[in-house]
C-alpha cells in the first residue's frame, strides 16, 4: 500500500505522541529523533508489505490458468500466497 510522505509523517507524529503520553517511557532522545526514527521504522514496514503484496500477485499471474483479480477465486489465492510469504519472512 503507498502512503503519501504527509501521511506517514502524520503517522509518526501520532506514534511519538502517544508515546510521550506513557508515563512508562522516558525518551533518552528529543522528540524529533523519535520521530523520525518511528517514520523509518514505518517505511520499512511498508517497503516489506509491498513486497509480499508483489510476491504473492507473482504466483497468482504464474497460474497455467488466467485468474481475474476481483474474483473469489484470485482473493483465495492472494490471501494465501500472502499469508506464506509473511510466514517465510518471520513476520
Amino acid at each position: 500500500m503507498r502512503i503519501s510522505r504527509d501521511k506517514l509523517n502524520k503517522l509518526a507524529h501520532t506514534v511519538a505522541d502517544a508515546l510521550a503520553e506513557i508515563d512508562q517511557v522516558d525518551f533518552m532522545e528529543d522528540r524529533n529523533t523519535i520521530r523520525q526514527e518511528a517514520r523509518k521504522a514505518l517505511e520499512m514496514l511498508l517497503n516489506e508489505e509491498t513486497k509480499i503484496d508483489q510476491a504473492a500477485r507473482l504466483k497468482i499471474s504464474s497460474q497455467r490458468k488466467i485468474i481475474q483479480e476481483g474474483t473469489q477465486e484470485w482473493d483465495i489465492l492472494y490471501r494465501k500466497y500472502y499469508n506464506d510469504e509473511v510466514r517465510r519472512l518471520g513476520i
